[in-house]
């Protein structure tokens, strides 16, 4: 019997598998970012978790590139007290 193919059940398939992972992009790329501000909390919140880590671009995504900006700029905004260290100290 052949396997049924095309796009309905690709589908199917993806809404029936519980670990089916969407494809990860950079958001820095689509939006066209040229460098990542520290004072843009907002932005940097979504790359925390909530033990106070910084998520891995292997888990969002993120270009090399835009990562190592990420980084220092999460250190520099928890150094300068607008991001907090950890999920204990609400900013």
């Amino acid at each position: 019997m052949a396997r049924p193919t095309g796009k309905k059940f690709d589908k199917r398939r993806q809404q029936q598998n519980p670990l089916f992972k969407r494809k990860k992009f950079c958001r820095f790329t689509a939006a066209n970012v040229d460098t990542i501000d520290y004072k843009d909390t907002e932005t940097l919140k979504d790359f925390i978790g909530e033990n106070g880590k910084i998520t891995p671009a292997r888990l969002t995504g993120t270009k090399a590139h835009y990562q190592r900006q990420l980084d220092s700029a999460i250190k520099r905004a928890r150094f300068l007290a607008l991001l907090p260290y950890t999920d204990l100290h609400k900013a």
